[in-house]
């Protein structure tokens, strides 16, 4: 039976003072990562849709199914909702910062080409 790892702590960001404490006040909590190994994952192999309204980014992954091939017809298939993600805006800007740190090492690594950048008009 696998049995819970505790990981090294991290600052959280800043929340709201202890009772007593002079107003606009903050402080940052200190949070412990804890694994839990039967945590479920999701395969995916697309991203059907990212949508965020202003409160909360909503990411939705897929997974796509071939349907039986057949000799001198289409290939088809059909694609399935894998999972829905919902994040805070703090929580997507982190995604969008380690996302960034990801493209950076597939690009060093050159498995990711660099795309110029637009040139700005004087």
């Amino acid at each position: 039976m696998a049995t819970n790892q505790e990981t090294t702590t991290q600052p959280a960001a800043p929340i709201a003072a202890a009772p007593g404490a002079r107003p606009g006040d903050l402080q940052a909590a200190n949070i412990r990562y804890v694994d839990r190994p039967d945590c479920a994952e999701a395969f995916a192999d697309t991203i059907t849709n990212v949508y965020f309204d202003g409160q909360s980014l909503r990411i939705e992954f897929g997974v796509t199914r071939l349907d039986d091939v057949k000799p001198n017809m289409p290939i088809t298939g059909r694609r399935y909702p894998a999972q829905r993600m919902v994040l805070t805006p703090m929580a997507a800007v982190d995604l969008i910062n380690r996302m960034q740190q990801v493209a950076a090492a597939l690009t060093q690594a050159g498995m990711l080409k660099a795309s110029p950048k637009p040139a700005t008009q004087s």
